[in-house]
């Protein structure tokens, strides 16, 4: 767990400087790998996240964007960042529980973002939650 819990971090900021510089995930995959100690780090799920992300961005975009009360354009970049994440975690890794997609979300959002956005993001996922996995929501409640 402490592989994918340090993947989801990497994945984050990479996400994060792909938003900011548009630099090709190429060239993120590499220079976060030479930088960092990717021993500690569920490397497949990194790049499952980046890749995944970035290839699908309009699609996870459509997904969350009707549960905000903004326009997608008004999300710092490390909420968009971390709602196209979540959104992809719960779409396609339901090897996954959607409470833990969540819970990394909201800690790496109280890493990394502004002082209330964990609560937004929980909020947001949540929401989303219901809609894609409603059934093991529901079986949760």
């Amino acid at each position: 767990m402490a592989k994918r819990r340090k993947a989801r971090h990497y994945a984050l900021q990479a996400l994060y400087q792909w938003h900011m510089a548009g630099a090709s995930t190429r060239d993120i995959d590499a220079e976060f790998r030479s930088d960092y100690d990717f021993s500690v780090v569920d490397r497949d799920y990194f790049k499952a996240l980046l890749d995944g992300v970035v290839d699908d961005v309009e699609a996870l975009d459509a997904l969350y964007e009707p549960l905000l009360d903004r326009k997608l354009s008004e999300l710092d970049p490390i909420e968009r960042s971390l709602l196209r994440m979540g959104s992809f975690e719960l779409r396609e890794r339901i090897d996954v529980p959607y409470r833990v997609v969540i819970n990394e979300a909201v800690s790496l959002a109280k890493k990394f973002g502004a002082a209330e956005s964990f609560r937004y993001i929980n909020g947001v996922l949540d929401k989303l939650a219901q809609q894609l996995r409603g059934p093991e929501v529901s079986a949760a409640s």
